[in-house]
């Protein structure tokens, strides 16, 4: 049934941001405890097993008929954004730090706005540029780089060149199932990139010198309600709501919506975890939103 809801793939690509701060909160928690690549494991596979009575509820069918080559297409999309991407992304943290990944990582955005330039043809207007730029200078005000002590500048390199990967394979993965997103039910399309992502990583996970170690971290009950608290909010739901908004309106715009989560992560953590915010990040929090608003209504 089509949907005609003003601004609805703006919402989505919004409220996508705040569940996923909120995931992020409690991430932060369980990765006290579990490897960062054992938490992106499990989540993937807790999701993946929760999409299926959920598919079931919804009378949404497993099997589509749908040429091979698109479900190829969703199956690769998967690898590169939930397998490929989020393993260059750990990769990178374990070499620069969060705060200069963190840098890196907002590649994202205009990652996804060139490749939907040049591959899906689509535009943004002046205020819409503005209103990207304006969410991106406030993300990196905002951004403390704590670099590793002895790192040299070839490891920086590196680590600056998988972060950039890691964004790179994110947004080809979204632009590639973009022109099929909207004759494609959400569920069926989340739950394929899950299974292709899920499978995938495993297969990388097991050449991995420290595997042991990665799955071990998972057997400790401790932090287990924060991870599977994350999971729910930040790959069950979250995920869903990331893709609707991706099919409801352009993935240029969708994009620099969804890297407000940065920003939401402050507003929790200053409420749940108490965290000081500082005049900067309040300035910041002002001026992101308003290139939000440049983006949302442009």
């Amino acid at each position: 049934m089509p949907i005609n809801f003003p601004y609805l793939g703006q919402t989505l690509a919004l409220l996508s941001a705040v569940f996923w701060a909120f995931a992020v909160i409690l991430f932060k928690k369980s990765g006290e405890t579990v490897h960062p690549i054992g938490l992106n494991l499990f989540k993937n596979l807790l999701a993946m097993v929760l999409f299926i009575p959920t598919m079931l509820i919804f009378r949404e069918t497993f099997f589509r008929p749908i040429p091979f080559s698109e479900y190829a297409i969703f199956l690769i999309s998967g690898v590169l954004g939930i397998a490929i991407g989020d393993t260059l992304f750990f990769m990178s943290l374990n070499r620069i730090g969060a705060g200069l990944t963190a840098i890196v990582g907002y590649m994202y955005s205009p990652s996804i706005i060139l490749f939907s330039v040049l591959f899906l043809k689509e535009s943004l207007n002046l205020l819409q540029i503005l209103g990207v730029i304006l969410i991106l200078s406030a993300l990196l005000s905002t951004t403390q780089i704590k670099l590793p002590k002895n790192l040299s500048r070839k490891a920086l390199l590196i680590g600056i060149l998988w972060g950039t990967l890691a964004s790179i394979a994110t947004a080809i993965g979204i632009v590639l199932i973009k022109p099929m997103l909207g004759k494609t039910p959400l569920l069926w399309a989340t739950e394929i990139r899950l299974i292709a992502g899920f499978f995938s990583l495993l297969i990388i996970t097991s050449f991995l010198p420290a595997r042991k170690r990665i799955i071990a971290s998972l057997l400790t009950t401790k932090g287990l309600g924060y991870t599977i608290g994350g999971t729910l909010v930040g790959t069950y739901i979250a995920l869903v709501v990331w893709l609707g908004g991706m099919k409801y309106t352009q993935a240029s715009i969708a994009a620099p919506l969804n890297q407000i989560s940065n920003i939401f992560v402050f507003i929790l953590a200053a409420m749940i975890l108490k965290e000081p915010i500082t005049l900067r990040r309040i300035l910041a929090i002002i001026i992101a939103f308003g290139g939000a608003l440049l983006v949302f209504l442009g």
